[in-house]
């Protein structure tokens, strides 16, 4: 294996923008990427932004259709960093939770876990339900990680763009990998600014009353 890799599954589930953003990011890294959009994430994608498919495959190394589940990546000696479902929907957790899979997406992601890989699941969904915070659990007990793309406001984001790419950065630093897009808490660097202050520099108004 002369580059690393890493899987990359995009689900159905809000946030298409988060699997895109991931393969660029992965480019940038020169780490190898291999894709897997689900059906409903091709919807999600058609309402959420304005890409065709081809754009989005274009951006991975290779591409693997979500029904092939004779993909190298199905198989565990398929070497690897690990895994990333970015976003990842409740249906696709349960999948994941139970070993119950029903593509390639659900496959790569049991085989990620039972070769003891890193497996980060950017969960998209609120409020949780009984069912989903069982399956979250279920999953973090096998070895998976549960990270949702929650905003980190210390970091003052001032667009979407700059909450995606933290939260991106976040997942990669799991897998020992620096995108350089996460602003980290009390360390000053030329990319990230100055310090912020304690409250953020949010001020709140009770109404005037």
């Amino acid at each position: 294996m002369s580059r690393q890799r890493i899987v990359v599954g995009i689900s159905g589930a809000s946030g298409f923008v988060y699997g895109v953003r991931l393969l660029q990011l992965l480019g940038e890294l020169d780490i190898e990427s291999h894709l897997i959009i689900s059906r409903a994430a091709l919807l999600t994608m058609a309402h959420e932004t304005d890409y065709k498919l081809a754009d989005v495959t274009a951006l991975a190394s290779h591409y693997h259709r979500a029904d092939d589940v004779a993909a190298g990546i199905a198989s565990g000696s398929f070497r690897c960093l690990g895994m990333v479902v970015a976003p990842c929907s409740m249906r696709t957790l349960a999948e994941i939770a139970t070993g119950a899979s029903s593509g390639l997406i659900g496959r790569a992601a049991d085989v990620t876990l039972k070769e003891r890989r890193t497996l980060v699941l950017m969960a998209r969904e609120t409020p949780l339900t009984l069912a989903h915070l069982r399956n979250m659990t279920a999953v973090t007990e096998m070895g998976a990680i549960v990270a949702p793309p929650v905003p980190a406001f210390y970091a003052r984001p001032e667009n979407l763009a700059q909450m995606v790419d933290h939260s991106l950065g976040r997942v990669l630093d799991l897998f020992g990998l620096d995108a350089g897009t996460a602003r980290r808490w009390r360390e000053h660097t030329q990319a990230c600014g100055s310090e912020p202050a304690r409250d953020g520099g949010l001020s709140f108004s009770n109404g005037g009353g």
